[in-house]
């Protein structure tokens, strides 16, 4: 291909950020924009867009993707799925209609054409105003509840209805449903339940029918990144002003970023110490469904909102009481939403720190430090203030306090649900706990490797190290973690992590098109992480010593999830000095006692059987539309959240502790631990090594 940017990108403009292994929220559209009517079109601009950030992927990007068929037949395949990720619109000739792009989105890309992308989106949007319209007709009829009738509410596997009728069965059934699961659950007056279903209905038509150009153009750009690279993506100037505003100021709220994924606004990811996060009943991919302000006010019913018009409802001044109405990401098919109640708070980065305290397992006294993300005060290092407030300066003063204050037998590290942050961190907190040497790899686009090191000679504690990780340990947590682990540092302990080992950076598009047009921004990836033995941690993520039942498998959650990750892969080992705090020997003696404890400790028994149900309970894919059975089902499903909230309570992070040092204060941390299992048996496996020790664990040493 013809490079026709190359001095478009210098390196000195980008500001590379390690961003979290789940993307950001996405802010659609004002509120007062009145209903699409006629075809959508393109703007000069969006081409020129188009064809812009089709040339910096093609030239800069990690990937260095082919632009061809296989390219466009991706991109096809991706903007389908995520305008109609359940096939419920799009009819099987609809499908076969647009294979006539199938081959020639890569030719339009390079010409800043978008005909493709917005012929099928006005496709999609004649066939919303279809459904909307059959939805109506199916409400003003009556249902029977006695036929032994049922149907599969989730279709995403399923084959595309073959024609308007055979939607048309889909929809009445799922009105079916909706209908009678209201009945069953609030014993509500046949014509309130259908009225309100209305009132939803025409609210989700408003919503969803009055999508603007730089909508679709958004939507198009993105299936087109997506399909190269799932943290690669364009946000149109609105997305890009939020997304700024996200990851520089504080803002009140419940601490969560969110995004429109089908008709359901999504939880994407948690902001740690907010408090959606210090709640433990809120996790990634779960659905937000009503909104309500207050102890006392009315639900308002937010399917089929867009983003930011839901955000309006969710966020709110300090202090204040917000709840909602909650569809697990995990939860089985038709299981009724379950209630949240939480204080808005002001969110700020520097309230996002780590905290620390001494726990205990018997005798043994371990030093318990809580990590939620990796975060560097940069102005304050830039401007050499001394404590400049960071991750590792935080941990090494912990340390200290540890000694001050008697001393530990151990130090935990928690980077459960850490996304990650500051890559220096990364570096100055492995540096904390060996001497210099190579953390990580890294490797551009160009093949270029480099290496990250910790130059400091000295160490801040060098005894018995373990880390806990779940499968939401990404990026900085990971280098890390692996860090730890390949100088046989310490032990890993929980879940197989995230696998995010990839850098992005965002390129202001606007400066590059001439005008004084905002044309929005784009986040690319340009290098990739690999562990000092030259392993990659991308797509594996880090694997734990001793793993400990999970409910999430990889295929669902974390980055082997996606289609389009970039693959694991393998260079050449760094130069490094294994230091033998860990052993074969001492991880076969500790494993032995670890698989006993898995099947007969009670609380580890029970977890493992709760998460083997709870993936099974997910796979059910068929719901009843007869009274008694389905009356029957929703029994069994309200058991399922006291279930779902046990087994993410026993997986979940450790609970952020306060500065209160009396002994209710005390007693009280025990309580906020006491249903942790994955702490639980961390204590117990590092007692044992202790133990294995002699309990004459290696003095701490302070570094200076």
């Amino acid at each position: 291909m013809k490079k026709i940017l190359p001095f478009l990108i210098p390196f000195t403009f980008f500001a590379v950020i390690l961003l979290h292994g789940r993307e950001r929220v996405s802010f659609l559209q004002d509120s007062s924009v009145a209903v699409q009517e006629g075809d959508i079109t393109p703007t000069d601009l969006q081409k020129k867009v188009e064809r812009l950030v089709f040339d910096i992927l093609s030239n800069y990007h990690y990937r260095k993707v082919p632009v061809n068929d296989s390219l466009s037949e991706r991109i096809l395949e991706e903007y389908i799925k995520n305008l109609d990720p359940n096939k419920a619109y799009f009819i099987a000739s609809d499908i076969k209609n647009f294979d006539q792009f199938k081959f020639e989105i890569d030719n339009e890309l390079a010409k800043g054409d978008l005909t493709a992308a917005f012929s099928i989106y006005n496709t999609y949007q004649k066939r919303l105003k279809e459904r909307f319209e059959y939805v109506k007709s199916v409400l003003d009829s009556p249902q029977d509840f006695t036929a032994d009738d049922s149907y599969s509410p989730n279709r995403d596997k399923l084959n595309w209805a073959e024609d308007v009728s055979a939607l048309n069965d889909y929809w009445r059934k799922d009105l079916k449903r909706q209908i009678l699961d209201e009945k069953i659950n609030t014993k509500k007056a046949d014509t309130t339940i259908v009225r309100e279903l209305k009132d939803r209905f025409k609210r989700s038509e408003k919503y969803m029918t009055r999508a603007k150009s730089e909508d679709v153009f958004q939507a198009f750009m993105n299936a087109y990144t997506e399909s190269i690279d799932p943290h690669t993506s364009y946000m149109i100037p609105k997305t890009a002003s939020e997304f700024n505003k996200d990851m520089a100021q504080s803002f009140e709220g419940i601490g969560a970023t969110l995004r429109l994924e089908g008709d359901y606004v999504t939880i994407m990811e948690l902001i740690p110490g907010g408090p959606a996060f210090r709640s433990k009943l809120i996790s990634p991919k779960d659905r937000i469904v009503g909104v309500a302000q207050g102890d006392e006010g009315a639900f308002t019913d937010i399917i089929g909102w867009f983003t930011d018009d839901a955000v309006k409802l969710i966020r709110g001044p300090k202090a204040t009481v917000v709840r909602l109405k909650i569809l697990k990401g995990g939860a089985a098919t038709g299981t009724p939403p379950i209630e949240i109640r939480l204080v808005r708070e002001k969110i700020k980065i520097e309230e996002q720190t780590a905290k620390k305290e001494i726990i205990t397992q018997g005798t043994t006294k371990i030093g318990l430090i809580t990590i939620p993300m990796f975060y560097r005060d940069f102005e304050g290092a830039r401007s050499k203030e001394q404590d400049f407030k960071s991750t590792s300066g935080d941990v090494k003063k912990f340390l200290n306090e540890f000694k001050k204050e008697g001393g530990v037998d151990a130090v935990l590290i928690d980077l459960r649900n850490n996304g990650g942050g500051s890559l220096l961190e990364a570096i100055d907190l492995t540096g904390l706990f060996i001497s210099k040497g190579p953390v990580v790899q890294r490797k551009n686009s160009e093949g270029q490797i480099s290496t990250e090191e910790d130059r400091n000679a000295e160490v801040a504690y060098d005894g018995p190290l373990a880390i806990m990780i779940n499968r939401f340990s990404a990026s900085a947590s990971e280098i890390f973690a692996a860090a730890i682990q390949d100088y046989k540092r310490g032990i890993i302990i929980g879940e197989q992590s995230y696998g995010k080992g990839t850098v992005q950076s965002v390129v202001d598009l606007t400066r590059y098109m001439g005008g004084n047009e905002p044309a929005g921004q784009l986040k690319i990836t340009l290098e990739k992480f690999y562990r000092i033995t030259g392993s990659s941690t991308q797509h594996k993520g880090v694997s734990p010593d001793f793993s400990l039942p999970s409910a999430f498998t990889a295929e669902e959650y974390g980055e082997s999830s996606q289609k389009s990750a970039l693959p694991w892969d393998k260079i050449s080992t760094s130069n490094f000095q294994v230091l033998q705090n860990v052993n074969s020997t001492l991880l076969n003696k500790l494993n032995a006692n670890f698989q006993v404890r898995l099947k007969t400790n009670a609380e580890l028994v029970k977890l493992k059987t709760d998460t083997e149900k709870f993936k099974k309970f997910k796979e059910k894919n068929i719901i009843s539309l007869q009274w008694d059975k389905r009356k029957k089902e929703l029994e069994e499903l309200k058991k399922q959240p006291d279930e779902t909230e046990s087994i993410v309570q026993a997986m979940g992070g450790a609970a952020q502790i306060d500065s209160d040092s009396t002994k209710t204060a005390l007693a009280k941390k025990e309580d906020k631990h006491a249903k942790d299992v994955y702490l639980k048996e961390s204590k117990q496996i590092v007692a044992d090594w202790l133990q294995l020790l002699g309990n004459k664990p290696q003095k701490a040493i302070t570094k200076k």
